[in-house]
């Protein structure tokens, strides 16, 4: 049976990362085979475009090469980590996919939303989220929780951009939430880090029934 797949999404410092390790944890306690992972990353090939993005390297080439480098970076990500941990039963969580794509190359940096679609065709085929969580934050909360966590580090390659993207950028992913009710939820992430992890876990409850997961045991009995 294909494992479920749960993706992450949201601004910057909305809690994606916090909430995922959360989720993984509580799964494991239920004893269902899990993996997180993130983007751009999560293989071997995709964690070398990771740091040519973040960097901002690619950035002078604009938005439309930013968007094929996602691209190139997703389709080894989905190839060599994601479609074979589905295959084998395992539920697997990312931090941020697709849908950050369409938000910041597509909404934000007007890259033809028919080259996303055709670049999601060839990337994701089969591996489409089963359930998307969309972290809502007001942008200059996210943004000082970000500088909080990098500390003394330079912002990478997105926490640079201005406030007024970043507005531009929660809107863009609460219209997602608003156009696809049956894949993603949008979450208020002002809330406590363990509210919030309730919130998610009712929703996974409620759609996905992870009673019903294969476990670790009967994967290693076999």
């Amino acid at each position: 049976m294909r494992g479920r797949f749960i993706t992450f999404e949201g601004g910057e410092g909305a809690g994606k990362s916090t909430q995922a390790a959360m989720l993984e944890g509580r799964l494991k306690s239920l004893a269902v085979r899990v993996l997180l992972t993130r983007e751009p990353g999560g293989s071997t090939g995709a964690e070398i475009i990771r740091y040519v993005l973040l960097s901002g390297a690619a950035k002078p080439l604009g938005a439309e090469m930013e968007t094929v480098l996602f691209a190139a970076a997703r389709d080894d990500h989905v190839r060599t980590t994601i479609a074979p941990a589905l295959a084998r039963g395992e539920w697997v969580i990312c931090d941020r996919f697709l849908d950050s794509t369409r938000v910041y190359q597509g909404a934000l940096g007007n890259v033809d939303p028919r080259i996303i679609r055709s670049l999601e065709r060839v990337t994701i085929a089969d591996a489409m989220p089963d359930l998307t969580f969309i972290l809502d934050l007001p942008a200059e909360i996210g943004l000082k929780r970000a500088a909080e966590r990098r500390g003394g580090e330079r912002a990478d390659r997105f926490e640079q951009e201005t406030l007024a993207f970043h507005n531009a950028l929660r809107e863009a992913y609460r219209e997602i939430a608003v156009r696809e009710p049956d894949r993603c939820v949008l979450v208020d992430a002002q809330k406590s880090p363990a509210t919030i992890a309730e919130q998610i876990w009712a929703a996974i409850t409620d759609r996905l029934d992870p009673a019903t997961a294969p476990s670790a045991f009967e994967h290693a009995s076999r």
